[in-house]
């Protein structure tokens, strides 16, 4: 068991690999598989947990809830709430919902957290779920994880799903802009913790002005091999912005292994490092 004194890192954005959440993707799962060259074997909770305490790391393990819009219900989130119970050294839990279950996804966020004690809400990816983060129609959501003090993860940027198929699959690329959407819901919320998941290329310069702006929104550096960051986002990482950058992989998308070693050659400073692997974490999750 990993405690918190040994921790080196905290992968804050991690998908889980059961059977139920490869289930859950649908054709998604070959899709994404070819877009990114890389094949999702099945990988139990046990051994993800094993993998990552081998690793001295804590995993923030999300999921997703696009039944709405897609016809396939999302794996349940109760199996994240018990991979926690049964590996609180290394998981953190994020309930996945689907927002236009409207007052059922509120009563799901509510259920998970006084059963579980989950961390977070997310990955919400309003590209593929088609929503929009400041249509008013979703904020008693996020009045909800704001007063239970649950972290809300979003994807932004250019989304691997649909990736490189006819019509992108329907997935309006505008939906995933950090700016008007989540902007406008981080000053609506300035209570609520946010997480703009991904440097958001083609607009990372939005997402940096947004996390430098707000202090309730940090970025993660997940779904990007450290080598190919854009300049600019290195740049803001390791200057104005270091207290609200995290470390995420995207596992298995991207390999903790490969990540933390192209990291490692971009020569951050010692103090922007741990702060970006560690600190900005645990002070988030306030652990």
């Amino acid at each position: 068991m990993t405690s918190l004194d040994d921790l080196v890192a905290i992968d804050v954005h991690t998908h889980p690999q059961t059977e139920e959440f490869i289930a859950a993707m649908g054709s998604r799962h070959t899709q994404m598989a070819k877009h990114f060259g890389r094949e999702r074997p099945i990988v139990s909770f046990a051994e993800q947990a094993d993998q990552y305490r081998d690793r001295k790391m804590m995993a923030v393990i999300v999921n997703s809830d696009s039944e709405t819009t897609s016809g396939i219900k999302g794996a349940p989130n109760d199996l994240l709430g018990k991979a926690q119970q049964d590996h609180p050294d290394v998981f953190l839990a994020f309930a996945g919902i689907d927002p236009w279950k409207g007052q059922a996804a509120v009563a799901e966020i509510r259920r998970m957290h006084d059963e579980y004690g989950i961390k977070g809400v997310g990955e919400l990816n309003p590209a593929r779920q088609k929503f929009l983060p400041n249509d008013r129609r979703f904020y008693p959501i996020w009045e909800t994880c704001a007063e239970l003090g649950l972290v809300v993860m979003f994807h932004s940027g250019f989304p691997g799903a649909g990736a490189g198929t006819p019509g992108g699959g329907g997935y309006r690329l505008e939906n995933a802009r950090p700016i008007p959407y989540i902007d406008d819901m981080a000053a609506d919320f300035p209570e609520l913790n946010i997480i703009s998941a991904h440097p958001a290329w083609p607009w990372h310069l939005d997402n940096l002005a947004m996390v430098w702006h707000k202090s309730n929104v940090y970025l993660d550096l997940s779904g990007w091999a450290p080598k190919h960051l854009p300049a600019d986002v290195r740049q803001y990482a390791n200057s104005v912005i270091t207290d609200r950058v995290l470390f995420g992989s995207d596992w298995p998308v991207m390999t903790v292994e490969r990540w933390m070693s192209e990291f490692d050659e971009l020569g951050f400073k010692p103090e922007s490092r741990q702060k970006i692997l560690l600190d900005n974490a645990r002070k988030l999750f306030r652990l």
